[in-house]
């Protein structure tokens, strides 16, 4: 279905924007609210550019960017929020996985919760 990692959201501190993917319009607007607030503070924070990508398997993965001549980058800073973020969000990027998995993906889950491959 896609070629490349497909973007779910993203901040920039040097536009001061948020980006979300309207592919995912369906997901409750208290997830997409979620979303936006956990972008904004991580480029508030860190600067930069975050964005959040699936990639082919349905892993949700964290990019980030930052310009060269970006001083104020934190790159360590980085690398800490981001494993914060995964720690403290991890049901949310779970849930969020496992319906990228469902819906975009075809796959099944079984009772158990195991995913189980693409539908026939």
């Amino acid at each position: 279905m896609y070629q490349e990692n497909v973007v779910l959201c993203g901040a920039s501190a040097y536009e001061q924007k948020y980006y979300f993917n309207q592919d995912f319009d369906s997901l409750p607007e208290s997830i997409k609210q979620e979303l936006h607030i956990m972008c904004v503070l991580y480029t508030e924070d860190i600067g930069g550019i975050l964005t959040l990508e699936f990639d082919d398997n349905g892993s949700l993965q964290f990019k980030t960017e930052a310009l060269d001549s970006d001083a104020m980058y934190d790159d360590i800073g980085s690398v800490l929020k981001i494993k914060q973020l995964q720690t403290e969000k991890r049901e949310l990027l779970q849930s969020l996985e496992m319906y990228y998995k469902v819906f975009f993906l075809g796959e099944t889950i079984e009772d158990d919760g195991e995913m189980i491959g693409k539908e026939s």
